[in-house]
């Protein structure tokens, strides 16, 4: 028998995505083959695409929480909105083991931007189903999630443009990008 989707399956559903995304992402981590600190800090791409792409694993995750909160119920617009974000996220593993196994070349770095933007993409989907299409979302929330979300994307989409030429400024870009992201809430003085 087929149960019915709900926003609380939903969320279960993609928690279980972003437990195996990480656990994809951790699988990709490999000692160096010689025992000391220098192979270790020689491996340092490695250990930096882990890191961000870690973050941006958890941050993702927070606002996706923060975000399906404002579900009242599982439309398939919804699951489908949900689903493409899902798929945007499931990209990463392969971009950090390329962008990191590269040395943080520049092609690698600019697809690992790209899937910011293309994950961000599905993020604005999401916050247009669930904030905009909410009439109980305050404006003042509503405008900033929408300004944040467009911003950051415009951000990403030039990152990945960048990267082309200065990885290391893509890159930072795109760490930058999730500072804002943080804080799920877009305003400073509320939950």
């Amino acid at each position: 028998m087929l149960r019915k989707a709900t926003p609380e399956r939903v969320k279960l559903f993609s928690d279980g995505v972003f437990a195996v995304l990480i656990t994809v992402l951790v699988l990709e981590l490999r000692p160096p083959e010689t025992p000391t600190y220098t192979a270790l800090l020689a491996s340092w791409p490695h250990w930096l695409s882990y890191a961000v792409s870690y973050l941006f694993i958890a941050i993702v995750w927070i606002n996706h929480h923060y975000l399906l909160r404002y579900a009242s119920e599982a439309t398939p617009r919804l699951l489908w909105t949900n689903f493409a974000h899902l798929f945007a996220m499931s990209l990463l593993p392969l971009s950090t083991e390329w962008m990191a196994t590269s040395a943080l070349k520049p092609q690698p770095v600019s697809l690992y931007a790209a899937v910011f933007f293309l994950v961000n993409a599905t993020y604005v989907a999401l916050v247009r189903e669930l904030i905009d299409g909410n009439p109980e979302t305050p404006p003042e929330v509503r405008q900033a999630m929408r300004r944040r979300s467009w911003i950051t994307l415009a951000l990403f989409g030039i990152a990945a443009v960048i990267a082309l030429w200065s990885p290391l400024a893509g890159l930072g870009i795109c760490i930058a990008c999730l500072a804002v992201y943080l804080r799920p809430h877009p305003l400073r003085n509320a939950d």
